[in-house]
């Protein structure tokens, strides 16, 4: 393959757009070339405030980053009701679509965007950037390890963060019309992504929300728990909230051993990352033997570079030497958009299960 690096564009000045942004930038085979907006002054204000290079375009509207025709790739950090329409029409201009998460209100907006993108022949990925952390890889080397780990039995996952009162009246993820999944999108999303991911993509047969969920007065989640069960009698338990103070725990519990890892989102620090893992552990009177073991993991990229880096090398696959997409990272997402589906629906039917049908 060449060494020119794919070219991208992003769609929409949102916060996050700023980590990709810079992870563009890192990534060896990726380079920004545009920024869309639906102001020309917060494309450039965005670029100005990035320290983009000045050869960086400006453009408005949206569409006129899909029709630049030196754009290979585009990132999408719009507002989840505005996924389907920008994304097919993305991929429609033949443009790979790497796009923000929540993918879509509903597994039936995502199978439109994921339709388009293998009518179009590109890549889709959604940009659950912990996937591509070094860490996860050696995570799954031991959850996966018979002899050390034997077989999955539960997993708890939690994701929540305390919102100011700012964001809980103003930001986007709170408003019905613009990111209706509320907490169970914006945070629910990773921990049913990290549950997914311990149970080797086998889709949990059952959802059940937990009682007491937190909506706001337009009735968007703030808060909520729910708990998935599959036939073998595995289990797994997720707490999302705006409300509750930063934590970013996954606990994986195997018939043999015990992942525990606080930080599964986003590392305590960029360039180095730690779990905890144990092995046939037994309780003594005085504590446990053995006592889990600390791993470091060290990167020299940042997950969300190595995200673009993947991505961008599955394109230039595609664009270069003709290969199909990856269909990996659009199955993986679809399987996370039907968990989120079930939990939401199981919240709204109170707290009945739900089946979750693949």
């Amino acid at each position: 393959m060449s060494t020119s690096p794919i070219r991208f564009g992003i769609i929409g000045c949102a916060e996050i757009a700023s980590k990709v942004a810079r992870a563009i930038s890192l990534s060896p085979n990726a380079t920004l070339i545009a920024v869309g907006s639906r102001s020309i002054d917060k494309a450039r204000k965005f670029i100005s405030d990035n320290a983009l290079p000045a050869s960086t375009v400006p453009l408005t509207p949206y569409d006129a980053v899909l029709n630049h025709p030196s754009v290979d790739a585009v990132y999408v950090p719009l507002p989840t009701s505005l996924h389907v329409t920008w994304a097919v029409a993305a991929a429609k201009k033949g443009k790979h679509v790497l796009l923000e998460k929540p993918t879509a209100l509903c597994v039936e907006e995502l199978d439109v965007i994921l339709q388009a993108c293998r009518e179009n022949r590109v890549q889709f990925m959604d940009s659950t950037m912990l996937m591509h952390h070094p860490r996860t890889e050696k995570m799954r080397e031991l959850i996966t390890d018979p002899t050390r780990f034997g077989e999955v039995k539960t997993v708890d996952s939690i994701f929540t963060y305390s919102a100011d009162e700012n964001f809980l009246q103003n930001d986007i993820r709170v408003k019905p019309d613009l990111d209706a999944l509320g907490a169970l999108g914006d945070v629910g999303w990773y921990c049913i992504r990290s549950i997914l991911w311990a149970n080797s993509y086998q889709l949990p047969e059952t959802a059940v929300a937990l009682r007491g969920p937190v909506k706001n007065n337009a009735g968007v989640l703030l808060s909520c728990g729910a708990q998935l069960l599959w036939p073998d009698g595995r289990t797994a338990t997720l707490n999302c909230s705006f409300l509750a103070h930063l934590s970013m725990q996954l606990t994986v519990i195997g018939t043999k051993g015990l992942l525990n890892v606080s930080d599964f989102v986003i590392p305590y620090e960029e360039g180095k990352t730690s779990f905890a893992f144990v092995t046939d552990a037994s309780e003594l009177a005085t504590g446990w033997d053995p006592v889990p073991s600390k791993h470091e993991v060290l990167t020299d990229l940042p997950q969300e570079a190595r995200m673009v880096q993947e991505f961008a090398r599955l394109v230039k696959l595609i664009k270069e030497e003709g290969k199909e997409p990856e269909t990996k990272w659009p199955e993986i997402s679809r399987k996370t958009q039907l968990v989120i589906d079930a939990v939401k629906k199981s919240v709204d039917n109170g707290f009945e299960p739900v089946e979750i049908i693949g």
